[in-house]
């Protein structure tokens, strides 16, 4: 094909240079408009060029599946000066580059998605949550927020009145730190309220639960009623149970509870996967799944049905009874299963997390260790010889400590660089034992807006001193340990865009201008975006091919409406997500819901 340059170009030495006459100016840009209008046809209308050599234009690229025109694009330190484009094809990212150049790869079956305000962003990674958890707070009394006894006994009339009689209302998210009195509510109020319908209302952390009597009743439970190793009954003055179960214990009435069939699973892990797109989610370290899940899992893929990544941990009901087994097709998989989740304590918002010495609030409560040393090393050994990586839930610092006690112990130096152990939480540290991740290679998987919901009652419950050692991701990442950040969903909203606040700024989203908990561990922006990216992705070993927007990382992106390196914190908290891609497919649109 002709060439503009053959039209135009300047006369070479010895050419008659002599001015061109205004019909000849006319006749040449006649031709020229013809020329440029058949290029144009033939690029754009007739399908583009067809991959291969072109011996004027050299090497064609294959066209793309999809090409976004962006805004901007971010990088680990902000814009990628320049870079306004991305080319998708075969699930994966093969360009980064201007608009103008990226339609080149244009062909007769590329969509081009134009997002004028858009700013990409590697696809977020929640790295630790609950997709069963998740979807089930979506569909049964959601506690979360409430700021008395008498509005949870509100929203657990409404919610009633939808359920047949006898049947068993379930809610979940109450925090009594939030009541005026602050205290662990009885089952009285709640009893009187509903005499003949079973009640089961698990606290926030899902560390405790509340029961009414007719659920106490069902399960058999009096003052006599002994409670489980690593868990505890709360009682009232009189010896009659209080109504709340913490930890071990709670299975005294979750085990009363009609059985979970396959088709509701199905039905609450769709709901959670439909909300993750929406907050702009492609990928999640499930913390603790079954083999029903992954049955589920597995055949909603094979019906198109599933697109969300999953990096799944083997579920603590699962180690004692079956046999654990990694089942990973490789980093670039949809689903993979090679990671183990145990409970070394409970949470500290039910005074169940386990400390080195008393809680500031409570006096000879020590918190409980639901797991004993032994049996922990006994299952690190068993998930090293399988190649599996252990995660281990660890809040208080007794419990954290134990756990790095068995990671140096148990594992030699070779097994630590080769599974990655985390501890989930690390959420209250002592000071001694901050400088031990780094040096056992143990990354510490934290939740931000864990932060966040303890901050008006930490302080008090932890000390001043203890304090120090508390929610220290900062401290941790100048030590040069990996941090994933997750939300723990549904213990918190799954929100990534409430954490990333919550990281920068150390104060609650429900006083975004403080005062900070933690000033000190404050982290910028590119930090704060890591640890749902890149940190996340190398805690799952996907370094390589998820967390960044690079050639040759898989298609996730989100796709949102603001510069989250240029606005100020509290703006982060009011971010929309404009689409959701996974594997290079979109899977939510703004405004659209579910893409098709």
């Amino acid at each position: 094909m002709l060439r503009f340059w053959v039209l135009a170009r300047a006369p070479s030495c010895g050419q008659d240079r002599r001015m061109l006459s205004p019909a000849q100016l006319l006749s040449r840009l006649l031709l020229l408009s013809f020329l440029l209008l058949s290029f144009a046809c033939d690029s754009f209308y007739d399908g583009g060029r067809e991959p291969g050599s072109d011996p004027e234009l050299g090497e064609v690229p294959e066209p793309a599946s999809e090409i976004l025109l962006l805004r901007e694009i971010l990088g680990p330190k902000g814009v990628l000066p320049g870079l306004n484009a991305i080319i998708l094809r075969d699930g994966r990212i093969v360009d980064v580059t201007t608009r103008v150049a990226a339609l080149q790869y244009r062909g007769a079956k590329t969509r081009i998605s134009e997002y004028p305000g858009g700013r990409a962003l590697p696809g977020l990674c929640d790295a630790h949550g609950h997709l069963a958890g998740l979807g089930k707070s979506l569909e049964t009394v959601n506690l979360r927020g409430a700021r008395s006894y008498d509005e949870l006994l509100r929203r657990c009339e409404a919610a009633a009145a939808q359920l047949p009689e006898g049947a068993w209302l379930e809610g979940r998210g109450w925090d009594q730190n939030l009541w005026p009195e602050q205290r662990m509510p009885t089952h009285d109020r709640l009893s009187e309220r509903f005499p003949r319908r079973p009640v089961w209302l698990r606290r926030i952390d899902g560390h405790a639960g509340l029961a009414n009597a007719e659920a106490m009743r069902r399960a058999g439970i009096g003052a006599k009623t002994p409670a489980p190793e690593g868990g505890r009954i709360l009682h009232k003055a009189g010896g009659e149970p209080s109504g709340v179960f913490v930890d071990h214990a709670m299975s005294l009435i979750s085990r009363q509870l009609p059985r979970v069939d396959a088709r509701a699973l199905e039905r609450r892990l769709l709901l959670a996967q439909q909300h993750c797109f929406e907050l702009g989610i492609t990928r999640v370290h499930d913390a603790g799944v079954g083999f029903a899940q992954k049955r589920i899992l597995e055949e909603l893929e094979r019906q198109g049905r599933w697109k969300l990544g999953v990096y799944a941990m083997w579920g603590a009901p699962g180690y004692g009874r079956e046999p654990l087994a990694v089942s990973d097709p490789g980093v670039r998989a949809r689903l993979r299963y090679r990671a183990v989740k145990l409970y070394a304590d409970g949470a500290l918002g039910s005074r169940g997390a386990a400390l080195l010495s008393e809680y500031s609030d409570e006096p000879g409560n020590l918190g409980l260790l639901t797991l004993k040393r032994e049996e922990l090393a006994r299952i690190v050994r068993r998930c090293a010889a399988l190649g599996l990586q252990p995660c281990v839930h660890a809040i208080g610092d007794r419990a954290n400590r134990m756990v790095l006690d068995v990671y140096e112990q148990e594992l030699t130096a070779e097994q630590r660089a080769a599974l990655r152990p985390r501890i989930e939480h690390a959420q209250v540290l002592s000071l001694q034992d901050l400088p031990r991740f780094a040096r056992l290679g143990v990354l510490a998987s934290m939740q931000p807006t864990h932060l966040s919901s303890d901050m008006p009652w930490a302080p008090t419950r932890l000390g001043a001193e203890r304090v120090k050692g508390a929610y220290a991701f900062r401290t941790l990442l100048e030590a040069g340990v990996h941090v994933p950040f997750g939300s723990d969903f549904p213990v918190e909203p799954a929100s990534i865009f409430d954490g990333l606040f919550a990281a920068m700024t150390t104060c609650s989203p429900r006083k975004p201008r403080g005062p900070a908990l933690r000033p000190d561990q404050q982290l910028d922006p590119g930090r704060a975006l890591a640890g749902f990216t890149s940190e996340a992705a190398y805690a799952a070993h996907e370094e390589g091919v998820r967390g960044r927007i690079a050639k040759g990382y898989e298609g996730d992106l989100t796709i949102v409406d603001r510069n989250l390196f240029a606005v100020r914190p509290g703006a982060i908290l009011g971010t929309q997500v404009l689409a959701t891609y996974v594997g290079g497919e979109r899977v939510y649109v703004e405004g659209e819901g579910e893409a098709r």
